[in-house]
């Protein structure tokens, strides 16, 4: 079972609240996403675009800008190179949209991400070389691709690089870190040193939406208007897709951005949104980064991420609409195939001695090498534990790792890096590719140097306030929306009751996944809770802790005489044009 922590942060909730206008809870909520002062606060509740920051302190940019700008007048031709995530797919549609629009000679590629694999290879240059490309511009790589660099400029080109990914580094005798930075003419990277840029965290296709900005500096006619307003839309989608942390001017970008993002006028973007039931209806973050994103992810994964990018470039709706449901059913797919990896890695822990390991290492020899990271997710939200899941490839294994915060994972396999062909990676995620002989010296190492204790392997479940449901009413669910979007790094506040009691339930849902129930306070006060996690394992809990007469009977209309202590969130559920409260439970636990 998780482990409950109650937030004991202090601030003057009271005076938080008369300033602002919002309940005490919305401000005990606002202080414990550690916002604190007034700036800070009326720039969560109330941050508008005009809020964001100057373009121009990105180290670098103006003087792509003027590379840029002396190569349309000079009829240059340039190739925009980008990568086969959402992320890439996003901000190689920003560079070519605008870039195109300002009259430059630009075309794209997006390497394949089984055949070319991540970045810039040397395919790509001496392809684009013979083709007669003058300019390349990168964009969500090429910060760690100093030798394929080396090698355009070797050959003529001029190399604009724009990322956002971490600079590679070498360590000295003395111990000190010296940044690898690759020799382009212009490197836009808000995590080099020497970056004045005040937010370090924003994503690729932010940096190169950020270089239109200057590039269309001084225009203000109708069509750079519009232009703006598309680019921003595709910057707000990949931020989400990205999974960054909807923080500082990621939470402006992207609370501005969903409201562009369902008034599109891109055709591929409302073919998107059409495909997948979103068209003209609210957005959320939720929406993107769990239906919408990975339908671009998918054809990036299983097929081509190029076809995603001629959607979003598509002048014919007849074409997007076709590429839209193309990619809505390689998702659909991608979802089977994950379910039965993840099925099947499950299946190989819990028969083995793996499952007594503190950082999971599971081989699956047919898994599609591009779904082993997603996998590897799944495994670590099971059993809350670092996950790797590795597959055969054509040139040994790859692998592919997600982590939990108490684990830097790119820093434990750089204690072993001799072990790898390739790797690279952050705290949270990393892929490499090794010999299959060293698999077996891989889970061994990183376990027996792991440093994780039973408190880092304990799941934590934050609350916000012990808050009884009788305080909720419409009034505070709809203040909630100001903490919207929630997402990474603003999560969705949830609150805590103790001693409820369990009246009566039914079983809901298609495949009868979904519980809803009327549940009891102490004070006798009834509210309408739901339940979508898992069914099977709520009733082993209530048959443990009740007994099977208790369970049975709840779908009976027979009142349950335990109590449980639960977690949860509020919101208004809207049917037939009634909004009624509703409690969505989240963990549980016996209560008194």
């Amino acid at each position: 079972m998780a482990k409950w922590v109650v937030y004991g942060k202090r601030a003057d909730f009271a005076a938080i609240a008369e300033k602002f206008h919002i309940d005490q809870v919305i401000a005990r909520i606002i202080r414990n996403r550690d916002i604190v002062g007034d700036e800070a606060i009326d720039r969560f509740l109330n941050g508008t675009p005009a809020d964001m920051y100057d373009p121009g302190l990105l180290k670098d940019a103006r003087r792509a800008v003027e590379i840029l700008a002396d190569g349309i007048r000079d009829g240059k031709r340039m190739r925009v190179v980008g990568d086969y995530d959402i992320d890439g797919v996003c901000a190689s549609y920003i560079l070519l949209r605008g870039l195109r629009f300002l009259g430059a000679d630009v075309d794209t590629v997006i390497p394949h991400r089984i055949y070319d694999g991540y970045g810039m290879n040397d395919r790509i240059i001496t392809e684009a070389h013979e083709e007669g490309v003058d300019l390349l511009l990168t964009c969500d790589n090429g910060i760690a691709a100093a030798a394929q660099i080396d090698l355009a400029k070797s050959l003529g080109m001029t190399v604009i690089v724009t990322d956002h990914h971490e600079v590679p580094y070498e360590v000295g005798e003395d111990g000190a870190r010296r940044e690898l930075v690759p020799a382009a003419d212009a490197v836009v990277d808000p995590k080099q040193e020497g970056c004045a840029y005040p937010f370090k965290e924003i994503c690729g296709a932010v940096v190169a939406y950020k270089l239109m900005q200057l590039m269309l500096d001084g225009r203000r006619d109708g069509a750079a208007e519009a232009l703006r307003k598309e680019l921003f839309a595709f910057a707000a989608f990949a931020t989400v897709g990205d999974v960054m942390e909807l923080v500082d001017e990621n939470r402006i970008i992207v609370k501005y951005g969903l409201r562009l993002i369902a008034e599109t006028a891109n055709k591929g973007m409302r073919a998107l949104l059409n495909a997948c039931g979103r068209l003209e209806k609210p957005l959320t973050a939720y929406d993107i980064g769990f239906i919408l994103g990975p339908c671009i992810n998918s054809t990036g994964r299983l097929d081509t991420a190029r076809r995603a990018l001629r959607m979003f470039d598509a002048e014919d709706e007849a074409e997007a609409a076709a590429i839209a449901g193309e990619l809505k059913a390689l998702n659909d797919s991608r979802k089977t195939m994950t379910l039965q990896g993840t099925q099947r890695a499950i299946q190989l822990i819990e028969e083995s001695d793996l499952r007594n390991d503190r950082v999971l290492v599971v081989y699956l020899p047919d898994c599609h090498e591009s779904l082993a990271g997603i996998i590897a997710g799944r495994v670590r939200e099971r059993y809350g534990k670092p996950a790797f899941v590795l597959t055969d490839a054509e040139d040994g294994i790859k692998g592919s790792g997600r982590s939990i915060d108490a684990y830097h994972m790119f820093d434990k396999m750089s204690e072993c890096r001799e072990l790898y062909t390739k790797f690279g990676g952050h705290k949270m995620a990393a892929g490499f590719s090794m010999p299959a002989e060293n698999m077996e010296t891989f889970r061994r190492y990183l376990n027996e140097h792991c440093g994780l204790s039973d408190e880092d392997l304990t799941e934590k479940i934050r609350i916000d306030v012990p808050m009884p449901m009788s305080y909720v009413t419409a009034d505070l669910v709809r203040q909630l929306d100001l903490l919207e979007p929630c997402g990474i790094g603003n999560r969705k506040p949830v609150f805590a009751q103790k001693n409820v009691r369990l009246i009566r339930g039914r079983v809901l849902g298609r495949n009868g996944n979904v519980g809803k129930y009327t549940v009891e306070n102490e004070e006798g006060g009834q509210f309408e809770m739901i339940y979508f996690g898992d069914l099977e394992r709520w009733h082993d809990f209530l048959r443990e802790n009740f007994g099977q007469d208790a369970c049975d009977g709840l779908y009976r209309g027979v009142r349950c005489e335990g109590r449980i202590h639960v977690v949860y969130y509020p919101r208004l559920d809207v049917y037939q044009g009634r909004e009624r409260l509703q409690m969505v439970m989240e963990d549980y636990c016996r209560g008194d």
